[in-house]
């Protein structure tokens, strides 16, 4: 397979589940009556009815008007199917660890191959080698039958679309290429390497969308800004292979080499992402948001600066998994995460503490501030409606959610990060013990209450005078 590659379920599964599965339940699959495919969502399912018709029309369609195939083309095919296979045995083991962390996209690195193929070979060529790399990659990690074809198809379509694009800017298939029509030559690839990357893009994040049962984000179904950089480069590379293809073949050698790094490369950043991300919301987990919380509340000691530091724990959340079940759980988890973003600005640290517990740290931010800024957030997490569905999949809207917020601000409540979080943390516990659905600020060490530092639901002066962060 290759490009953009999703996993098909009710929900988006996560690979490494089926690969604890072993390859005896993938052998099993095998017999029609057992595919994975049928017990996907309807919805996925007639999708899949209609895209792969369509992308098989439109394949046959470029092999029918294609040219004929020269000796040329062949030798170009044989040199890229060399590579290719070279790539994917070389990187096998890489693409499995790859693979079995992610559930959504996964950018598959085999596009430097097939793009270059789009550009210079006819049709039939090019669906030979997306074939023969899919059937490799299927031999060794035995994914069900049909990721195999939607995959296939999908590309072939960008394939196909790429090829017509590309031969109708330039008949000549970067033959007569010079330096007076270099930048136009440029221009072409560049238009060809958008189509060929947002058609695949397109199929892929539609199965995303159909296949969860929450409410889809560009990140779920486009992947974050790393995933769409490293397409990019796969991409652009691709399109390098293909001038090599025709001016320097012997020097695509090289670009395995390249291929191979390029997944080291992306090997060591995703191990980055996950060690620092919650999987359920994007945000940054724990570990993630103490590193660059302590950066910053390093640069504030130097500057001088104020700080404050929110912690959010959503009331009666165990109430929402009994009553509707833990999916709707997640839900309200991924909407309040996605809320938080909106509500603070880019340069502050939002990160998910654990279960139903949120952190928020506030650059340059004094008590007054702070203030404001814990009632805003109070108060939008009041008004979310989240629609989500029940324990019997029937669709439900949970609102009126309360929230107790803790909040603690450097240096009145602490002179380290962990100072502070122990403050907010026995904030939010002193909310919860006094009726919860309020803000309580931390006890200074001179100070021996905080009844004067409340905010509570019945205060709707102070909560309409609570304007957002960043203003």
């Amino acid at each position: 397979m290759t490009g953009r590659v999703a996993p098909h379920g009710s929900r988006a599964v996560r690979p490494a589940k089926e690969h604890r599965a072993g390859r005896g339940a993938a052998i099993k699959a095998t017999n029609p009556r057992n595919w994975e495919l049928w017990a996907h969502r309807p919805r996925v399912l007639v999708f899949l009815a209609v895209w792969e018709p369509l992308t098989l029309a439109l394949v046959a369609w470029a092999i029918a008007v294609a040219k004929p195939t020269t000796g040329i083309d062949w030798v170009r095919f044989g040199i890229l199917a060399a590579c290719a296979t070279a790539h994917i045995q070389l990187t096998r083991r890489q693409e499995e660890r790859r693979r079995n962390r992610l559930a959504t996209v996964f950018i598959d690195l085999t596009g430097i191959w097939i793009f270059p193929a789009a550009l210079l070979l006819p049709m039939g060529l090019t669906l030979l080698l997306i074939v023969l790399v899919g059937a490799q990659r299927w031999f060794n990690w035995r994914r069900p039958p049909h990721r195999f074809v939607f995959t296939s198809f999908t590309t072939a379509a960008a394939a196909a679309v790429a090829h017509w694009l590309f031969r109708l800017l330039d008949p000549t298939g970067l033959v007569a290429l010079q330096d007076h029509n270099s930048v136009s030559e440029f221009g072409y690839l560049l238009v060809a390497g958008v189509v060929y990357a947002t058609i695949q893009a397109l199929g892929t994040a539609a199965v995303l969308a159909l296949s969860s049962s929450t409410r889809p984000t560009p990140r779920t179904m486009f992947g974050t800004t790393t995933d769409n950089l490293l397409d990019a480069g796969t991409v652009g590379v691709g399109a390098i292979n293909a001038i090599l293809l025709v001016y320097l073949p012997p020097a695509i050698v090289v670009l395995v080499l390249v291929s191979v790094l390029g997944n080291r490369l992306a090997e060591i950043s995703q191990l980055q992402d996950d060690a620092q991300t919650d999987a359920k919301t994007g945000l940054l987990n724990m570990r993630g948001w103490s590193e660059a919380a302590a950066r910053a509340f390093e640069r504030a000691q130097r500057a001088g600066d104020n700080l404050a530091l929110l912690m959010i724990d959503l009331d009666y959340f165990k109430w929402i998994n009994d009553t509707y079940g833990h999916p709707a759980g997640d839900e309200v988890i991924l909407t309040v995460g996605r809320r938080l973003q909106k509500i603070v600005r880019p340069a502050d640290l939002v990160g998910r503490f654990g279960g139903e517990e949120f952190v928020v740290l506030l650059l340059d931010t004094e008590l007054s501030a702070a203030d404001r800024a814990a009632e805003r957030v109070r108060t939008a997490i009041a008004e979310l409606e989240i629609r989500t569905t029940g324990r019997r999949g029937a669709a439900t809207t949970i609102t009126d959610r309360t929230t107790s917020v803790g909040v603690a601000v450097y240096p009145d409540h602490g002179s380290t990060l962990d100072e502070l979080l122990h403050a907010a943390d026995a904030a939010v516990y002193e909310a919860k013990e006094n009726g919860r659905n309020q803000v309580r600020f931390a006890v200074t060490p001179s100070q021996p209450d905080n009844v004067e530092h409340v905010r509570d639901g019945a205060d709707e002066a102070d909560s309409a005078a609570a304007d957002r962060i960043a203003e």
